[in-house]
């Protein structure tokens, strides 16, 4: 595919401009990652709206303007270690990886994350690394993390992903029943504890534990 045409991609920014995406590094990592890739089928027609569309297992991927509101919000430095639960369609990651030094994706989906690896392939996104499991628990292995961002939404911000964020961290994640709004919540660790702010309310699908239905799938 070759990307949307200019002025596709001028209506694509102003309309993140206009939802308040504000930060250059992340625009500018935006127009970069084009979303056209990450939407298979009927509604890839639509990437370039600034809607969430349907991808496989049962999930969503994110409208752009909620991407770029999560990812302003982060305040990524470029030496920084990223995890991001939920890898989902892949379009986050690939926009994180313009931004930090190394990203860490995790979904409990195999075949998302067999489909995101291989446009990460494709677009030469050689910092960022895909893996299958439970993503409540986070990655103890490559704690603790600078950055995370979580694409789902938890009743509470999760402890175990809590504990694994840097003194001087930022987590980002929405919080809040799956059945009723949300809220985007970031959080700051600090030497004694954390500090959250309420940035806007969200609706994303549920933090879920174990793997997906396609977990036993080679």
């Amino acid at each position: 595919m070759s990307g949307p045409d200019p002025e596709t991609k001028m209506q694509f920014l102003f309309a993140l401009r206009s939802k308040g995406v504000t930060d250059q590094r992340v625009l500018e990592a935006m127009e970069n990652i084009d979303r056209g890739p990450f939407i298979k089928g009927l509604f890839n027609e639509r990437a370039y709206e600034d809607m969430p569309l349907p991808i496989a297992c049962g999930q969503t991927i994110s409208q752009p303007s909620v991407v770029g509101i999560m990812t302003q919000a982060l305040k990524i430095n470029p030496r920084d270690k990223v995890l991001e639960v939920g890898t989902g369609s892949g379009y986050q990651a690939a926009i994180l990886s313009k931004l930090a030094r190394r990203v860490y994706t995790i979904d409990r989906h195999p075949r998302l994350v067999r489909e995101a690896s291989e446009i990460f392939k494709a677009l030469d996104l050689a910092n960022v690394t895909t893996m299958i499991g439970d993503g409540s628990h986070g990655l103890p292995d490559q704690a603790p993390f600078d950055r995370i961002i979580v694409t789902a939404a938890a009743e509470d911000p999760p402890g175990p992903l809590l504990a694994q964020l840097k003194i001087g961290g930022i987590m980002v994640v929405p919080v809040g029943q799956s059945d009723a709004v949300q809220t985007l919540i970031r959080v700051h660790r600090t030497e004694t504890g954390f500090e959250y702010d309420e940035l806007r309310p969200v609706r994303f699908v549920p933090l879920l534990e174990g793997l997906g239905k396609d977990g036993n799938v080679r």
